[in-house]
């Protein structure tokens, strides 16, 4: 899996509230990839839940790409998506683990060298900020190119993405230092032409542009923790199905 893993972060956009200025994130999401995104990570911290999950389906049934939620494991585990990325705020990596269905990739963010515990159990990393951003408020410091490649070092050979200010002239300084690619949010959100922003992004790599392969795998009936337990009570309604313990298929990654 870590091979098509890396493949599929080479560019990830990370969307954001703020920088959408209303526009429809599906819509915003399949341009970036027509530029070249090869994964997508879904963080809105303003949604309502109940929006957040019927946008997380629908994106999971219309991207041809993999789709990460950020923070919300309950989500993305009912939607079926490619998988989580968690904070260190957010449920730990090895809890999730044990929660999700083989197949189902955990992100973590590791920053400093303090988070390099809890990112053990992740099955990639993103490290940054590597330059000051505006985008995320708890970021913490710039590590610069050094920072980044010193964090790398340590990763066991899980794939990591730089992210935090990124621009089309770090892109080729990252790959340099070991990251399998980069993640953008207002590199590639804050202009009106997404898909040429992508573009930008995308020239330093050498990878064709056709979809990256998907496999469809059925998620078991959630053992304790249930799964829909862990959502919100209003939003247990909208899955029946899986409330019933019905088989849901999970769109992950395979090896």
């Amino acid at each position: 899996m870590t091979t098509n893993l890396a493949d599929a972060l080479r560019l990830l956009l990370v969307t954001d509230d703020a920088l959408l200025q209303g526009r429809d994130p599906l819509a915003v999401a399949l341009a970036a990839v027509a530029g070249g995104v090869t994964a997508v990570q879904l963080r809105l911290k303003t949604i309502p839940d109940r929006d957040l999950l019927a946008l997380a389906r629908t994106m999971v049934a219309r991207l041809p790409v993999p789709l990460f939620i950020n923070d919300r494991l309950d989500i993305a585990l009912i939607v079926g998506a490619a998988g989580v990325h968690l904070g260190p705020d957010d449920i730990a990596p090895a809890m999730a683990r044990r929660i999700a269905p083989a197949g189902f990739v955990i992100g973590a963010s590791v920053g400093s060298e303090a988070e390099i515990a809890r990112g053990a159990a992740a099955d990639y990393w993103g490290i940054g900020p590597l330059h000051p951003t505006r985008t995320k408020d708890d970021a913490g410091s710039a590590l610069g190119p050094e920072g980044i490649a010193a964090l790398i070092a340590k990763a066991a050979g899980r794939p990591c993405v730089a992210i935090g200010g990124i621009e089309p002239a770090d892109v080729g300084a990252m790959r340099a230092i070991g990251c399998a690619g980069v993640a953008v949010v207002s590199g590639i959100l804050r202009g009106g032409d997404v898909e040429e922003a992508a573009r930008g992004f995308r020239a330093p790599f050498t990878f064709p542009l056709s979809p990256f392969p998907f496999h469809l795998s059925p998620l078991p009936p959630p053992h304790p923790p249930d799964v829909v337990d862990m959502l919100p009570v209003a939003l247990r309604e909208d899955v029946p199905a899986i409330a019933a313990g019905d088989e849901v298929e999970v769109r992950h990654i395979g090896g």
